[in-house]
Parts: structure tokens; sequence; C-alpha cells
């Protein structure tokens, strides 16, 4: 049923329980993976003075979402698959995690997206947000949304 499984992974131990079942649907349904992992370049806009210290604090990111990457990949590999990574970038106002998540999903395609959520609700939902929610208003393909512990 799904040939392309996309696993959106952020680091956490949310994420690695969504890792952990998108490999399992993968080996069942014999499906290809990709572990994708977004960073959001805009927020340094508003918090650093300098083109110096955006350059560092790009990079800072751009390393940390590689070892997101590797970390998640090698996971993977113990469980005897394997998966492509990719690295989204977000630098322009406007465009949300949820949407980069829900663009790179089109553009691959896969057949499915795996997704942790901390299942948060109420006040603390409405202040912090979630990607997972978003990425499940705006998403055209079937997503799992995979419950933290």
């Amino acid at each position: 049923m799904y040939k392309h499984i996309l696993v959106a992974v952020d680091g956490s131990t949310t994420s690695e329980l969504a890792l952990k079942e998108g490999a399992q649907l993968a080996k069942e349904q014999g499906a290809v993976l990709r572990l994708t992992h977004v960073i959001d370049n805009t927020l340094g806009y508003t918090a650093l003075e300098s083109p110096r210290q955006m350059a560092a604090y790009q990079a800072e990111l751009r390393e940390a979402g590689e070892q997101v990457l590797a970390h998640a990949a090698a996971a993977i590999r113990e469980a005897g698959l394997q998966a492509d990574t990719r690295l989204v970038t977000i630098d322009g106002p406007g465009r949300r995690i949820y949407d980069a998540i829900e663009q790179e999903a089109e553009r691959w395609p896969a057949d499915l997206i795996v997704i942790g959520t901390h299942g948060r609700r109420g006040f603390r939902h409405l202040l912090l947000g979630s990607v997972a929610d978003g990425l499940a208003r705006v998403a055209t393909k079937p997503v799992l949304l995979v419950r933290g512990g």
C-alpha cells in the first residue's frame, strides 16, 4: 500500500517513536524511507544583530540538523533498513515547518508522512502550537501521528 514513507525527525523522544513506527511500516510494506529534518533560519533574523552572527547561527542549525539526520539514519540501519535523508531549510518569512514537510512529501513523492506528536492540549497547545497538528491540516498525503509517551 505504501511504497514511499517520509518520516519527519527532530531528535526528540517523540520523533524517535515516529521513526520506529515508520521503520516498522517500511519493513511490512517493503517501502522506501526518507528521513526529513527542517531547519528554520528565519528565527535568527529577529534575534541576531550582525551578518556574521547570522551566518554562525545558520551554520550551527545546519550542523545540528545533519546530526539529527545521521542519528536517525543510524537507527534505521540498525533495524536492517536503508533510508535517504533530506535537510530542508526555511529561509523566508511566512513558511512554516509543517509547510516545508508537506512540500517535501509532494516533491519526493511520499505515499505516507509519519510524524511524532506531543499531544498537547488547551493552553499549552495554544502557546506552543504543533507542527504535527499543522501538518495534519495542510497535508495532501495521509499522515500518521505517533503520540509521545
